[in-house]
């Protein structure tokens, strides 16, 4: 079995085993009574478990005297944007995000409208030991609908200052949208819809039944390669369940890996907006080489979005985000967000007059490898604790776990915040040297 996983990023488990509707109700109490028992906001990913997750979280809620506004299936930005737009005291966003479909979470969200800050969150956390005072029956707090957020988050969206949305209708790209059977089926094609897109679906029906593996990663995305090539397409765009990650596939039918959707709106907005850009230590070496072209800095952060958003309010960022595909676009809010990322895409496109692939070519290359340690939770903190030893002999940046930085090359250890696994990222200039790191790397750790 599974271990529940607490942390600032929320609560997630296996729905029926760890993640239980009597935790769920637990843990909604303690949220609405550290929300001042005020109105909050709720919406949920198309998982099978939503339901039962979203009747245990409204009951919880209701329970210390908050009125729950009911968003129904949307995509978890557009919860974000819909808690930051209103009178709420806070949200949840009932999704697993990339977990697979047995897997449920509860994401909590400030009245700005962001995922609690890291100080915040850990006052929440600290604040489940503490018996709750429910409320008398005639003091229980309501129940109410809200069926017009998306609508809402794609008008947002096509609001954006630099956007010229009539020459991106008047080009009319063809795109086929994949949305693993996620909320992104609800908000994606209306969105290129409006965009004057030819719209091609795969995947779009919310049953939460995934298509393919749910992150949008290379090699979930064999189907959406295919459906480009076959249908002549512009462009492809793949989301994950709750529709915060992005991944683009190229007119030529393939991937360009989900660290190029972050670079390329990089590229897009600071030739319309110049200031610092921001992104996680995870992220690619390119941003470097982008930022320097247009005369700003990169700052980087502890992953996590609530990290970058934070650090993007602070310096008044133009753009940022995480290089799993994580847009952040301060003109409709401060959170990864997928369709945001696909407007920018196309935006760019449709300026530039130049097929993906070629503004893809256009980015410095570097390259990256990927790999996971799954481990007993209780033996997480042993294997970190072997990382100084492994690489004494280079500069180790300890911000976020462990980042070993070395000549064209780095590899950044860490503990999941989601799962009880050690992710192994490792970017350098070569494919054949970036494999072989991370190879060796997870040899020396499970030794």
């Amino acid at each position: 079995m599974s271990k529940l996983m607490i942390s600032v990023s929320g609560v997630r488990g296996i729905f029926g085993e760890t993640l239980t509707p009597e935790i769920a109700i637990n843990f909604a109490t303690h949220f609405g009574v550290f929300s001042q028992r005020g109105k909050i906001i709720v919406g949920r990913d198309s998982r099978i478990s939503g339901p039962e997750m979203f009747r245990a979280v409204s009951t919880g809620l209701m329970s210390v005297g908050c009125d729950v506004v009911d968003l129904g299936i949307v995509s978890t930005p557009t919860v974000l944007l819909a808690v930051e737009e209103s009178d709420a005291k806070g949200g949840i966003s009932i999704t697993a995000s990339h977990n697979p479909a047995e897997w449920n979470a509860m994401k909590f969200i400030g009245e700005n409208g962001m995922f609690l800050f890291p100080e915040k969150a850990q006052e929440f956390i600290s604040s489940l030991e503490k018996p709750v005072d429910y409320v008398e029956p005639n003091k229980m707090g309501k129940l109410s609908e809200d069926n017009e957020a998306t609508k809402r988050h794609i008008n947002k969206i096509l609001n954006i200052s630099y956007l010229n949305i009539e020459k991106i209708r008047k080009i009319k790209f063809k795109v086929v949208i994949d949305s693993v059977n996620g909320a992104g089926g609800l908000i994606s094609p209306k969105l290129l819809e409006k965009l004057g897109c030819e719209v091609i679906e795969l995947n779009s029906e919310p049953t939460g039944i995934f298509a393919h593996g749910a992150e949008p990663l290379n090699k979930n995305l064999k189907q959406l390669e295919q459906a480009v090539k076959e249908n002549n397409a512009d462009i492809g765009f793949a989301t994950d369940p709750d529709v915060d990650r992005l991944s683009i596939v190229s007119e030529k039918g393939k991937c360009l890996g989900e660290e190029f959707s972050l670079l390329l709106a990089e590229k897009f907005v600071l030739s319309h907006k110049r200031g610092d850009i921001v992104t996680n230590l995870s992220s690619s070496m390119a941003s470097e080489d982008i930022a320097a072209d247009f005369g700003v800095k990169v700052f980087r952060t502890k992953v996590g979005e609530i990290n970058v958003g934070k650090k993007m309010m602070e310096l008044k960022s133009p753009i940022g985000g995480e290089g799993n595909g994580g847009i952040i676009c301060p003109e409709v809010h401060y959170t990864r967000d997928a369709p945001v990322g696909m407007a920018l895409i196309l935006g760019y496109l449709a300026e530039q007059d130049k097929p993906i692939s070629e503004l893809a070519e256009e980015i410095p290359k570097y390259y990256f490898a990927k790999g996971k340690i799954k481990v007993e939770p209780l033996k997480l903190d042993s294997i970190m604790e072997k990382i100084p030893e492994i690489f004494q002999e280079y500069k180790l940046d300890k911000t976020d776990g462990i980042k070993v930085l070395g000549d064209k090359f780095w590899i950044h250890i860490r503990k999941s915040g989601t799962e009880p696994i050690i992710r192994v990222y490792v970017e350098s200039d070569s494919t054949e040297r970036s494999q072989e790191l991370c190879r060796e790397t997870i040899e020396k750790l499970v030794r």
